[in-house]
């Protein structure tokens, strides 16, 4: 899934730094598959966060397994993650999630 306009794209993620890669912080949604929940989080390692909520590690989360990815943002900065992460869980951002679901 492409990066969503509020964040930067992968290209411009993977540019820069002493080892060619900027830190990326990734805000996501999650839905799960067996009941009308929704779970709006951030992490610096999607995929293993991924797994971990699919496997019941979250306390969150366990209850309402297996989870679906619906949307992603990509970020250089934790600051501006988190900014992100809280936007997508006001009422403003969960408006402007079901104007894209």
């Amino acid at each position: 899934m492409p990066a969503s306009t509020r964040g930067e794209s992968i290209d411009e993620l993977t540019r820069g730094g002493s080892n060619g890669k900027k830190p990326m912080y990734t805000v996501y949604v999650l839905k799960s598959m067996t009941a009308k929940k929704s779970y709006v989080g951030m992490t610096n390692d999607f995929e293993r966060r991924f797994f971990e909520h699919n496997a019941g590690k979250s306390t969150h989360t366990e209850r309402f397994i297996p989870w679906e990815l619906l949307h992603k943002e990509y970020f250089t900065e934790r600051a501006e993650a988190r900014k992100g992460e809280v936007y997508l869980k006001s009422s403003a951002g969960r408006k402007f999630l079901r104007n894209l679901f």
